[in-house]
C-alpha cells in the first residue's frame, strides 16, 4: 500500500510488545470493514481494503500513531440475499467495539475507528456514545467519499483499481440501481439490496479509473488525518 506520509507505521500485527511499549502511543487506528457482496466485479472484502488503505495513510501522516489489524466483519444484513456475505449484526459489532475501545485506551491516548461500510454506522455511533460516557477518548471517520455512488459503483471500483487492479473483474462491471441512497434507504432496510438491485450494484461502475481512485483515496486520507488531529488535540504521548 502507499504511504503518503513517508513515515514508518507501527503495525500491531507485526510488532512485538517491546516495540509497542517503546512507541509514542498517542492514538490507535482501527480499520473497520465488511465481508459482503460488491456486485459481480468487486471482491467481498472491498470495504475492508478501503478502510485499511485509508487508515494506513492516516497513520503514516502523524507520529505516535499505531495501526491495528482490520475488523473485517461488519453489520451487513441488507446484503444477506447474496452468497458470500457474512454479517455479525449491529448488536454484536457494538459490543465488540466497546470492549476494544476500553482495552485500546488503556495503552493509547485515543482510538480512531476508520469505517468504510455505511452499514456499520449504527454500531459505531452506539459504541462511541458508550465509550465517551466512560471517559474514553474515541472518534470515528467514515471512509466513504461524500460525493459518488453508494455501493460497488464508480467510486469503490475506482479506488480498488488504484489499490489492486488485479482484484477487479472489470469485464463484469455493470450498472445497478441509479437512484441516490436517500431515495432507496427505506426499501433497502425493509427488503434488502437484492430487491432493489439484482446484481448488487447501487450506481454505475463503468468508466472507473485508477487515476480517479488515487485522487479519491488521497482526499479520504486528508479528511481522515484532519479527524485524527481534532481527536488528538491536547493528547500527549501515552506511555
Amino acid at each position: 500500500m502507499t504511504n503518503p506520509g513517508n513515515r514508518p507505521v507501527l503495525e500491531l500485527a507485526d510488532a512485538t510488545w517491546p516495540e509497542a511499549d517503546a512507541h509514542a502511543r498517542r492514538a490507535l487506528i482501527v480499520p473497520l470493514g465488511s465481508i459482503e457482496q460488491h456486485g459481480p466485479h468487486l471482491p467481498l472484502d472491498t470495504d475492508t481494503r478501503i478502510a485499511v488503505a485509508v487508515a494506513e495513510g492516516i497513520a503514516a501522516a502523524r507520529t505516535g500513531v499505531a495501526l491495528a489489524p482490520a475488523i473485517a466483519f461488519g453489520s451487513s444484513g441488507e446484503h444477506a440475499a447474496f452468497p458470500g456475505t457474512l454479517s455479525i449484526g449491529t448488536p454484536a459489532l457494538t459490543g465488540l467495539l466497546v470492549e476494544l475501545g476500553r482495552d485500546a485506551t488503556r495503552d493509547w491516548g485515543a482510538l480512531l475507528l476508520v469505517s468504510a461500510h455505511g452499514g456499520n454506522q449504527d454500531a459505531v455511533r452506539a459504541a462511541l456514545s458508550r465509550l465517551g460516557a466512560e471517559g474514553c477518548r474515541c472518534a470515528a471517520f467514515a471512509a466513504t467519499p461524500a460525493a459518488g455512488d453508494a455501493h460497488a459503483g464508480l467510486t469503490e471500483t475506482a479506488i480498488l483499481l488504484h489499490l489492486d487492479p488485479g482484484a477487479v473483474r472489470l469485464e463484469l462491471a455493470a450498472p445497478g440501481d441509479p437512484h441516490p441512497v436517500s431515495e432507496l434507504i427505506d426499501r433497502l432496510r425493509r427488503d434488502g439490496v437484492r430487491a432493489v438491485s439484482p446484481n448488487g450494484v447501487l450506481g454505475d461502475p463503468r468508466g472507473a479509473t485508477a487515476a480517479e481512485g488515487s485522487r479519491l483515496l488521497a482526499e479520504l486520507i486528508a479528511a481522515g488525518t484532519a479527524a485524527l488531529d481534532e481527536l488528538l488535540a491536547n493528547v500527549p504521548a501515552h506511555a
